[in-house]
């Protein structure tokens, strides 16, 4: 039955006519969290005898804000920041003053309607769930304090959106910030590329990863010199100027790819965005770029552990991209692939012709031009495999950064120990023999502390 209160009545009708009239900005209510506070409104509209419906309401509400451990105001703000519809999408490559008068009216309209449901707070809607439920007090209300902490790993919550979250609360009309609102979305872009720094490519649609890699480039040593190449290059492309396609190539284990994954941890509030296409993808590879091009984030489309067999379709796709054909080459992508082999299509002693080969005549050409494949990348940055004194240096780093108390000359020893023992000296073996020796001698203090008590 409806609720008794005519007057709440009439405010929820209102909060619901004027959700339902949203003409661009639909999407954001489309939400977990928003269909949950919709289904709140209208299970305190329409309450039954004992209330349980409208209880069971509050309390799923109350559940989802938990989950995502954010107020109801702030997640409809950054669920705004973030919806991609046809004003988001124009203004990033439109000028405000270039865009449709309709277009932006509509955009007046929505926000105003929205700012109607951000008013109705948590707070509001407990104090109507108790007057409904004729409970003695109001149910506890789900409450974040602003400490400005991302609110999940791996999404981008600390800049910029906190800074707009905090001006928009200050606002009296949200209409008159659609053109402060139209410049963020041309400076950060929108969707799944404004929310997540890393994504990959799956199933034909890009996919946000929430937890990406958390390599730091201060915990990669012994191969200054192609670091600082490849941190050049990326230096170029966030700066709009032209970068180059890189192939890092050389000795399993020498750490090309979490070089090229802490390219995101030190560029990544810079608009970086870090794109992972598995090889068995890359005949999206043209379809991909398409996508890319015009947002205003910069890309690095990885490509990890690469190498092709004779007529592979993704050989032409990757071929495509890196030589270009008539379409422009967008300037916010560039390819970062790494691979063990320097010629990165096999080739077998039968490939090559011999003068009674009657197959082909340009035999070699051919040849020659699954050989210089890897030429077409603009930058090659070779790894070569970590010598003694490499490899120790990389130990000694680790183990500093690790705070392992150990003399050098045991370290040196148990290190080398465990290179032979394993998978040879490498940046990787490294890595999992720190690791290991760390978690050794926690595990033993504990244990010590433990029978000592």
């Amino acid at each position: 039955m409806p609720i008794a209160s005519t007057s709440y009545s009439a405010q929820v009708q209102f909060l619901q006519r004027q959700a339902a009239s949203l003409l661009l900005y639909q999407s954001v209510l489309q939400s977990e969290v928003a269909i949950a506070f919709l289904d709140l409104l209208q299970a305190i509209r329409y309450t039954d005898a004992d209330a349980r419906g409208c209880l069971q309401a509050y309390g799923n509400y109350f559940h989802v804000l938990a989950a995502k451990n954010q107020n109801w105001e702030d997640y409809l703000i950054t669920q705004i920041l973030i919806c991609e519809n046809p004003f988001s999408r124009l203004a990033q490559q439109q000028e405000f003053e270039d865009l449709p008068r309709a277009l932006i009216a509509a955009v007046q309209h929505d926000l105003q309607a929205l700012q109607s449901l951000y008013e109705c707070s948590s707070a509001v809607l407990s104090e109507w769930v108790q007057a409904v439920a004729h409970l003695p007090v109001s149910p506890v209300v789900w409450y974040q304090e602003q400490n400005g902490v991302g609110i999940e790993t791996g999404l981008i919550k600390q800049h910029p959106e906190m800074t707009y979250i905090a001006s928009w609360q200050q606002l009296e009309n949200w209409a008159d910030a659609v053109e402060e609102l139209a410049v963020y979305y041309r400076q950060f872009g929108t969707g799944l590329f404004a929310e997540y720094q890393a994504l990959r490519w799956q199933t034909g649609q890009f996919v946000g990863i929430r937890y990406p890699d958390p390599v730091k480039l201060n915990a990669l040593v012994g191969y200054e010199s192609q670091r600082d190449a490849l941190l050049k290059n990326t230096e170029f492309l966030l700066s709009g100027e032209t970068a180059l396609h890189v192939l890092l190539y050389g000795s399993r284990g020498s750490g090309k790819s979490s070089l090229v994954k802490a390219l995101l941890n030190e560029y990544g509030n810079y608009n970086l965005r870090l794109l992972e296409v598995a090889k068995s993808d890359l005949q999206d590879l043209p379809k991909i770029v398409e996508h890319l091009r015009g947002v205003p984030q910069k890309f690095i489309i990885f490509v990890d552990d690469l190498s092709f067999e004779e007529d592979d379709d993704a050989f032409k796709a990757l071929k495509v991209v890196l030589e270009g054909n008539l379409t422009a080459r967008p300037q916010n992508v560039v390819v970062y692939a790494t691979s063990n082999r320097r010629h990165l299509i096999r080739e077998f002693f039968a490939d090559r012709p011999t003068p009674k080969d009657n197959t082909e005549i340009h035999a070699w050409d051919t040849m020659q031009e699954k050989l210089s494949f890897s030429d077409r990348f603009g930058l090659t940055l070779t790894f070569e495999a970590a010598n003694q004194k490499t490899y120790l240096q990389i130990v000694k780093h680790l183990a500093t950064q690790s705070e392992i108390n150990l003399s050098q000359e045991d370290l040196e020893y148990q290190a080398l120990q465990w290179a032979t023992r394993h998978n040879g000296r490498s940046g990787r073996t490294a890595r999992q023999f720190i690791d290991f020796l760390k978690a050794e001698l926690v595990f033993f203090a504990k244990n010590n502390n433990t029978s000592a008590t």
